[in-house]
């Protein structure tokens, strides 16, 4: 499958940190809630992780879907980009999967300020 990368464009660096850093903070939540959840049901009765993590997870996954719809225009975002942003916050991880994603395809600006180089004998060590 060839993925297809557009230029993100100029001026949306803001945009694009607040984006990555929400997406990757629901995702370390996430993480959290799902710790929470096996002291819960597996390891122990023991519901204290649930408690903490619970109302910090859904509370960030209402800024993530939110800053998923405030960022869409300014990072020209497709309907189908957008709606697979928001499915991305369903399954455990996967914000962070597509802010990757997004980033590789440049659907978002990395914030590197410098190009990298494309041919193999430019990042070649050998004189």
């Amino acid at each position: 499958m060839t993925e297809t990368t557009v230029a993100a464009p100029a001026g949306t660096k803001k945009h694009a940190t607040w984006f990555r850093t929400v997406a990757i903070a629901e995702a370390i939540s996430w993480t959290g809630l799902l710790i929470g959840m096996l002291f819960k049901y597996v390891l122990s009765d023991n519901e204290l992780g649930v408690k903490i993590f619970g109302p910090i997870h859904g509370g960030i996954f209402i800024v993530y879907v939110l800053t998923v719809l405030l960022v869409r225009r300014p990072l020209r975002w497709s309907w189908p980009v957008t709606l697979l942003a928001l499915a991305a916050s369903v399954p455990p991880l996967f914000t962070w999967f597509f802010e990757i994603w997004a980033v590789r395809t440049g659907r978002i600006d990395d914030g590197r300020d410098t190009a990298v180089p494309s041919r193999a004998s430019a990042n070649s060590t050998a004189a």
